[in-house]
């Protein structure tokens, strides 16, 4: 199988080792961001239509057993950038109450959630998923029209949440996302149509789909916070950057090595999507004779066979948690130069 040795990132000199009990970032956000999906369900996202309205809030309401819920991991990295920017401000010379700003910034770690989410209903619709979350994607419980305009929908609460915070920068900068998403997906759907994917095109469509949310919300949350230097604005947007590389390796590990009650999805989704990841990618360096599975989609009787052999042979999986490794070392590296 796949399951390896763990691969831990470097630390940097000076920063405590991750401790569940002290430094877990989900626990020292927790009181920042724990309801958030309640506060965009209930306050965000209302609308007078039934069915509209049951979409929209399809992924911040949860089931009892839990499903549904994100991890939350955008808004976690918000409000913990938030947090450290509190340190980096020169506060007295603010013009900003501090309750001001924290609120502007738990707003923006809400519209980042948003928009997410809204990328998760069109995503699924057109790959075809059936299941998000650990519980049916939501076209197949709404159809593909209501899940489409429940996306769209998002996106707009989202856009007038950001105009609201008044602030042209971070408008720009979040409004770029928008763009980013889209470019990312025409750039998945250009690889479906016109062949094989390169490592260099993958890591651009998964900063565009992925990294770049993560990138701008974080440096949004630097500058709401006003009266920090551009090159902290900059580590910002460089942290959110690797670390949304870094997430996106290790959700494509992990489809080679997680059940589907821990993903919440199928395993070998994008094998059987059609879709080469960093785990083929790095197979096919070695293995040429996986070029033409790759560019069939992995359509034919034997090719999920042939690339799971040839991921194994060369380690693809943990080649492509060394370079999560990597990217989260880099994300280490420009927080902690910026705020020391």
């Amino acid at each position: 199988g796949f399951q390896g040795d763990r691969i831990h990132a470097r630390v940097p000199s000076g920063v405590a080792r991750l401790n569940t009990l002290v430094n877990d970032p989900f626990q020292l956000s927790r009181p920042d961001v724990h309801d958030i999906s309640e506060t965009i369900g209930n306050d965000l996202v209302g609308t007078d239509h039934p069915v509209l309205n049951s979409a929209a809030r399809y992924f911040f309401t949860p089931n009892e057993d839990g499903k549904g819920k994100g991890k939350q991991v955008r808004p976690v990295m918000v409000m913990l950038i938030s947090r450290a920017m509190e340190d980096a401000a020169n506060v007295e010379k603010s013009h900003l109450p501090a309750a001001h700003v924290y609120k502007s910034q738990r707003r923006l770690a809400e519209i980042t959630e948003m928009i997410h989410t809204a990328s998760l209903f069109h995503d699924d619709v057109i790959d075809g998923a059936d299941t998000r979350r650990g519980q049916p994607a939501a076209h197949r419980e709404f159809g593909n029209k209501m899940a489409i305009l429940a996306g769209d929908y998002l996106l707009a609460r989202a856009s007038i949440c950001l105009a609201r915070l008044r602030n042209v920068d971070v408008v720009e900068c979040m409004s770029t996302v928008i763009e980013h998403l889209v470019r990312g997906e025409v750039l998945q759907i250009k690889d479906n149509r016109t062949g094989v994917a390169d490592m260099e095109g993958y890591l651009r469509k998964n900063f565009y789909k992925t990294a770049s949310l993560m990138a701008n919300s974080c440096k949004s949350a630097a500058l709401l916070r006003g009266n920090v230097s551009g090159e902290v604005v900059d580590a910002a947007y460089l942290y959110g950057k690797h670390i949304g590389v870094a997430f996106q390796l290790i959700d494509d590990a992990l489809d080679f090595e997680g059940s589907a009650a821990s993903l919440g999805k199928p395993a070998l989704a994008d094998l059987n999507a059609g879709l080469s990841t960093a785990p083929v990618l790095f197979a096919a360096e070695n293995h040429p004779e996986l070029v033409p599975a790759m560019a069939r989609k992995f359509k034919e009787q034997g090719d999920i066979q042939l690339a799971l052999k040839c991921i194994e042979e060369t380690e693809g999986v943990r080649r492509t948690k060394k370079l999560a490794a990597i990217h989260a070392e880099k994300a280490m590296d420009a927080i902690v130069s910026a705020l020391e």
